[in-house]
């Protein structure tokens, strides 16, 4: 589907309440010269998004600056302290209308606290999309199966529909949650593990895995 439009959406409002370091967007980690929102906005050009959509809340002034300006359009969401779904929605709606709906675009949600994202993994996922079914990204479980993980391709219709159910803290797993039959889960553990920084004892898990970390 290489020729297919995708549009990624970036979503970096959240406070970082749980890890305790400000802002997920603003954390540069490893040796990373960067900060994750940067980062993460040019790893989804480099994997092959036609366009990107960076989903700012929590200190927006404050990461748009660090952003800059680039290839991206940069979306504030206001609500972003009622959880993920808002972002999620608010990125998603910004994605449709970029995309015409006679379009098979597609749109590749990503979180901007996975560390080990990477243009390959973007690359990857892309290659095995199609139009008409969700495809995510999956890791490995504990029972040897798949858990699916971020980051997600909607195609754009399916995507307008996960946004009209996301609320709270649950962005489109709701809708997700409702029609496994049109969800492809692809495994990309040979790229990334797929895991997110949400607490202290995520972070030192990652830093003993990968190495050490600067703050902003």
């Amino acid at each position: 589907m290489s020729a297919t439009p995708l549009v990624g959406v970036l979503l970096a409002a959240g406070s970082g309440s749980r890890l305790g370091l400000g802002p997920k967007a603003l954390l540069q980690l490893g040796d990373a010269p960067e900060p994750q929102v940067v980062r993460l906005a040019r790893v989804l050009r480099e994997g092959g998004c036609t366009e990107v959509i960076v989903v700012l809340g929590a200190a927006a002034g404050e990461v748009r600056r660090v952003l800059g300006p680039g290839e991206h359009q940069v979306v504030v969401n206001q609500d972003w302290a009622e959880g993920m779904g808002s972002s999620f929605a608010l990125g998603m709606g910004r994605a449709a209308r970029i995309l015409p709906a006679t379009s098979a675009g597609m749109v590749m949600v990503a979180l901007v606290d996975q560390p080990d994202l990477s243009a390959g993994v973007v690359s990857f996922l892309r290659s095995q999309a199609t139009s008409h079914r969700v495809t995510a990204a999956a890791y490995p479980d504990k029972t040897g199966g798949l858990r699916r993980g971020h980051p997600i391709i909607f195609p754009r219709d399916l995507g307008v529909q996960a946004a009209a159910l996301a609320a709270g803290d649950s962005a489109g797993r709701a809708w997700l949650g409702t029609h496994p039959e049109l969800v492809d889960l692809v495994d990309v553990s040979h790229l990334a593990d797929g895991r997110d920084l949400d607490t202290p004892e995520d972070l030192r898990a990652w830093q003993e895995r990968r190495g050490t970390f600067h703050g902003r």
